[in-house]
């Protein structure tokens, strides 16, 4: 079980490195090249903390694939359990959820208007996906108790705590 564990973290930590990190990192670089318009402090101050509360809630999601999943994120080498702890327990897509708040966080603090574009292309590509490809793909490996899962918990906003 190490084993797999290790590999897992493995796993997952390139993924990090190359979805996430190409979507909320390469390319509003290479849209923006970090270039600021000067937006008003406060609105800055929104974006950091964004920022900061998108990347938080990733990096949670993604320890949360191998702690109890004991997989990746990555189609490729899918959990081999359920993942409906942590964070998942109130939304089933805290990554993606992340990932557009970081965005977000960026056209913030850099006042481009071209990031507030690229996340809502981000959320319709990232929702056909997930509806087309993701669910019916945990559906055939989870059966009953995902569909369990999607009956509690919340596709795209997130249930209060109980």
């Amino acid at each position: 079980m190490r084993s797999t564990r290790i590999r897992a973290a493995a796993g997952t930590s390139v993924f990090l490195v190359i979805a996430p990190g190409v979507v909320a990192g390469l390319v509003p670089w290479l849209l923006t090249g970090w270039d600021s318009s000067g937006p008003p402090a406060w609105l800055a101050a929104i974006g950091w903390a964004l920022i900061a509360l998108g990347t938080a809630v990733l990096l949670e999601a993604f320890a949360r694939f191998v702690l109890e999943g004991v997989g990746t994120p990555a189609p490729p080498a899918p959990t081999e359990k359920l993942v409906v702890g942590g964070l998942y327990r109130y939304v089933r897509n805290p990554m993606y959820l992340a990932v557009a708040a970081v965005i977000l966080g960026q056209a913030a603090v850099l006042g481009r208007w071209v990031l507030v574009a690229y996340v809502l292309v981000f959320g319709v590509v990232v929702w056909s996906f997930v509806h087309w490809y993701e669910e019916p793909a945990l559906r055939r490996q989870f059966g009953s108790a995902y569909d369990d899962y999607v009956r509690t918990v919340p596709g795209w906003w997130p249930r209060r705590p109980r």
